[in-house]
């Protein structure tokens, strides 16, 4: 990494403070504001491998398989409506499956097999609703999504030969209709077939004959070891979902004209996944421990391109369920999880519902909406938007609704009586509360004076406004 950011004159970013550090690497691994508590043992921890035990432990947080399994659903377009049509009974035990195997760390290899190559019930074999989640049943439909999802590339950009070898393998997957209410049958076609000829994305030649599944062909082509297409593309996507750019970029559009920006480091990350068999909590923890990873997002110099170079750690918008997720914890809510036992499209979610955890991606709201949620109709990683604009800011300022969430808070309300209505130590425990850190020198002066003279207020009233300040704070809003 520092040759190559030697070769383009770039210094790299310092590391961060623990402060940061702490905020970050909760956000990053399972979506979810620190505690207090853990914000201060973590800052009075004198091990100074701290920071990579810290790693180990959120990795075997349940979160972890909470927040990662939102990442999947995006990409593997789980929604129970229109333009997909998984059907909500589906949708549930897609996104169950799918959690189930982050939680039990099933190796890459197998997670992917499984999705390639499984046929049963959409409701009992939640796995075949990978094809059931493309519009468009037809085999050029199904290629496009399967290799932009495992090889992270767009089907279009391919030679016409090969784009229709690898449409060939997927020529003979049929749906059937079962007398349970939605339930469909994936399947290989009984119909009697012929030997398909087919080039794989290498040119490679095969010929598959009838008793054989193709999906099963394909699948032990793309998982083969050597096959630089499956690994090179997760491994990109990976360290993307960290710092904000892929080493190839965009993540899911690779291509020869495409160069990475640092071919030694994703060769190492390659044959690091796969030294590791396919533990993509391991490559994530080799991420994280990295000097990379864990510079300021500060710059070294002026270079704008610091951040696309790696040079500095990415600033970036939290996703929509992240942050109002965050929101209503600062409220003291955002604990329940929920789902329905009857295959009916939802009508009812309940308020304390965590926003990570909504395996729908048809069940939507103005906020989620207004912050970038995707609608998972592509699996494009740039579906999801993280741009800020000027009607998120009018939001976040104007909302009734946050308003009540911060007068109504029982956390807030909790650390106010358990400080003794300490003025000094209100001011701590609410930035620790909200933005992970203690109040600078500075901005302790401030919010003291501030509290000073609006005395008529009642400490409550002002610390709700030192709340809704900081609330409205870009170091809030943002992952940096």
């Amino acid at each position: 990494m520092l040759a190559g950011l030697g070769k383009r004159g770039i210094k790299p970013a310092p590391l961060c403070s623990d402060e940061i550090f702490v905020r970050r690497v909760y956000l990053d691994v399972i979506g979810t504001l620190p505690e207090p508590a853990e914000v201060t043992a973590f800052l009075e921890d004198p091990r100074p491998d701290k920071r990579s035990a810290l790693i180990d432990t959120l990795l075997a947080r349940p979160e972890f398989a909470d927040y990662w399994s939102l990442k999947w659903c995006d990409i593997l377009r789980v929604k129970a409506e229109f333009p997909i049509n998984l059907w909500p009974n589906a949708v549930q035990a897609y996104h169950r499956w799918i959690r189930d195997s982050l939680r039990e760390n099933l190796p890459y290899d197998r997670f992917a097999r499984a999705l390639l190559t499984s046929s049963g019930s959409n409701f009992r074999v939640p796995p075949v609703n990978f094809y059931r989640a493309v519009q468009g049943r037809d085999a050029p439909s199904i290629a496009r999504v399967v290799a932009l999802t495992f090889m992270g590339t767009r089907l279009e950009s391919w030679p016409a030969e090969r784009r229709a070898g690898l449409e060939a393998c997927f020529s003979r997957i049929a749906y059937k209709k079962t007398a349970e209410w939605k339930e469909e049958i994936v399947q290989l076609d009984p119909a009697p077939a012929a030997v398909i000829e087919t080039v794989m994305a290498d040119g490679t030649r095969l010929k598959i004959p009838p008793e054989q599944d193709p999906r099963r062909v394909f699948a032990d082509w793309l998982l083969a070891p050597g096959n630089p297409w499956f690994t090179r593309s997760i491994v990109n996507r990976a360290w993307s979902w960290f710092m904000s750019y892929g080493i190839i970029h965009e993540p899911d559009d690779l291509r020869p004209d495409n160069p990475p920006v640092n071919p030694e480091l994703l060769a190492g990350l390659e044959k690091y996944l796969v030294d590791n068999k396919y533990d993509l909590k391991l490559l994530f923890k080799a991420i994280l421990n990295s000097n990379t990873y864990q510079q300021s997002s500060i710059p070294d110099g002026n270079n704008p391109e610091s951040a696309r170079f790696f040079a500095c750690y990415p600033v970036r918008q939290l996703e929509a369920e992240v942050l109002i997720d965050a929101l209503n914890w600062i409220a003291g809510g955002g604990g329940e999880e929920y789902s329905s036992p009857i295959p009916e499209p939802f009508t009812f979610t309940p308020r304390r519902q965590r926003s990570i955890l909504l395996s729908d991606g048809s069940i939507t709201s103005p906020f989620l909406e207004m912050f970038g949620r995707p609608g998972r109709d592509t699996g494009l990683e740039s579906e999801r938007s993280r741009q800020p604009s000027a009607a998120q800011r009018m939001c976040l300022m104007n909302s009734s609704e946050i308003q009540r969430k911060i007068t109504m808070s029982s956390r807030l309300q909790k650390m106010l009586a358990s400080v003794k209505w300490n003025r000094e130590l209100i001011i701590e425990q609410t930035y620790l509360i909200i933005l992970s850190r203690r109040p600078t020198r500075e901005e302790a002066e401030i919010a003291a004076a501030y509290f000073q003279a609006n005395t008529s207020l009642g400490y409550k009233a002002a610390n709700d406004d030192l709340a809704w300040t900081l609330i409205n704070s870009k170091e809030f809003l943002c992952r940096h």
